[in-house]
């Protein structure tokens, strides 16, 4: 450890910090976590606040469709609240939902009619996805690079657009999947590909999520890259979450210290974040608001 909380180890489970806003627990699919070990982690490693992100579905036969009903997550989620708030940990009520274009209106119909702390929109990879891992080596072959992101970032852009999410989660999560052939250094030597996305982030006031769970998959950077938040803060984003992604309990709040200095890399003093009403920042810990070094470039504050 060198400061208080910060760890040399990028995907070290942090302390000390405000706010992990992307978690897993018993009800998703891929998760067999129960919401008190989180809780349990919060209050033992200093993070005051969480958020429970579970997955939500809509087409038909992909892991989270239909999984749990929305009465039952949203009382699981509020009865854990309710525990927990007299010991200092806030726990709240949210989703990440998978954004398809094909069902844009099933969403936005769900979203009028269900009321959630913070929505995080994401693309994931399921069979039918050219990035499957029985298809991507075929999929990538003799393609340019524009043409092998092309689906993936085109349904990131409609997600962005449709203007109904909190936060983009893992905006470039498909880099999981392109490897080993296409690598990260592939990514950030065409900025170019992001910069639609980036504007359109911008356009629509959308907040951009720093997930630290590429840190401990194969990509070993998080999704974006601190390039390409810092590019998010020059062209004048409005707001940066940061959350580990956690499935697991040794997972919680995994990277989360490298993440916020991504953020702050970007020139952020404060994550975007919201508690079912309207967006609210949640300060950085005064330990990443020191002065910048000599010589170092500084980025416009967001």
């Amino acid at each position: 450890m060198t400061e208080a909380g910060e760890s040399s180890d990028p995907t070290a489970q942090a302390r000390d910090l405000p706010l992990d806003s992307h978690l897993h627990t018993n009800l998703s699919p891929d998760s067999r976590v129960p919401i008190d070990a989180y809780a349990a982690q919060a209050l033992e490693r200093g993070i005051a606040e969480i958020c429970i992100t579970d997955h939500v579905d809509f087409e038909p036969g992909t892991p989270a469709y239909d999984f749990v009903p929305f009465d039952v997550r949203e009382r699981t989620v509020r009865e854990a609240a309710e525990q927990w708030a007299p010991q200092g940990v806030a726990i709240r009520f949210g989703a990440e939902i998978t954004y398809d274009s094909r069902h844009e209106a099933a969403i936005r119909d769900h979203l009028r009619g269900h009321a959630y702390d913070f929505v995080i929109g994401s693309v994931h990879v399921y069979e039918d996805s050219p990035f499957h891992a029985s298809r991507v080596a075929a999929w990538v072959a003799g393609r340019p690079l524009a043409e092998i992101v092309a689906p993936y970032f085109g349904e990131v852009l409609g997600a962005i657009r449709s203007g109904l999410f909190d936060t983009i989660g893992h905006l470039d999560f498909v880099k999981r999947y392109l490897m080993p052939h296409v690598t990260p250094a592939d990514l950030a030597a065409a900025p170019e590909l992001y910069e639609p996305l980036l504007e359109a982030l911008v356009a629509t006031g959308t907040a951009l999520e720093v997930n630290t769970s590429g840190l401990r998959q194969a990509p070993r950077e998080t999704y974006p890259s601190e390039s390409v938040v810092r590019r998010f803060g020059v062209l004048g984003g409005t707001g940066l979450s940061a959350g580990s992604d956690a499935h697991d309990e040794r997972a919680f709040a995994s990277g989360l210290e490298a993440g916020y200095r991504v953020a702050l890399a970007a020139g952020a003093r404060d994550l975007a974040f919201r508690r079912g009403g309207e967006r609210v920042v949640v300060a950085l810990p005064a330990r990443f608001r020191q002065p910048a070094r000599p010589n170092e470039a500084t980025v416009p504050s967001l």
